[in-house]
């Protein structure tokens, strides 16, 4: 049977080249607030689409289903407005623990441990910034550097990296 991670956290942006669940900072490159289309689809303030990562709807949908709870830790400048898109794109359902706000990450892994009692071997984090896998992994989490924001290949990199940390 295939070990999985008791907590999968994930990063919203942040970072100079790269993304993790949306190709944007919430805080620099969009304006809030964020609202949904009688089409379904959602814009900014100033009438910019928003859109997230092809594959990341259906991989949240996926790991519901697992019963995998979900986190997300964001260090963006604009909290509001992050969970504001989470919650207009309907993400919030998703996402168990959310940490929003700025400051290091290890701060947010260490409230997600406090929270939910899961160490953090148990725990697999995807971002798209070096400094926080670095961080991240200290702590003893599986960290998962995404170049490219969240696909189902990295998704299963993840795991097949979990497993082979926890076997």
């Amino acid at each position: 049977m295939t070990r999985r991670p008791k907590l999968i956290v994930f990063d919203l942006d942040f970072s100079i080249t790269d993304y993790t669940l949306w190709p944007f900072w919430v805080d620099t490159h969009v304006d809030p607030p964020f609202r949904k289309l009688s089409n379904g689809s959602v814009c900014d303030s100033t009438g910019r689409m928003i859109e997230a990562y092809p594959a990341v709807q259906e991989i949240l949908e996926s790991l519901k289903k697992e019963e995998i709870p979900l986190a997300v830790a964001s260090r963006t400048w604009c909290p509001e407005g992050a969970r504001q898109l989470l919650n207009v794109l309907e993400w919030e359902k998703y996402f168990s623990y959310q940490e929003i706000y700025p400051g290091s990450k290890v701060t947010h892994f260490k409230r997600f441990a406090d929270m939910c009692g899961i160490s953090y071997s148990q725990m697999l984090f995807f971002d798209d910034e070096q400094r926080n896998i670095h961080e991240i992994s200290k702590l003893g989490v599986t960290c998962v550097l995404l170049p490219n924001g969240l696909t189902y290949k990295a998704l299963e990199e993840g795991f097949q990296q979990f497993e082979i940390k926890n076997s």
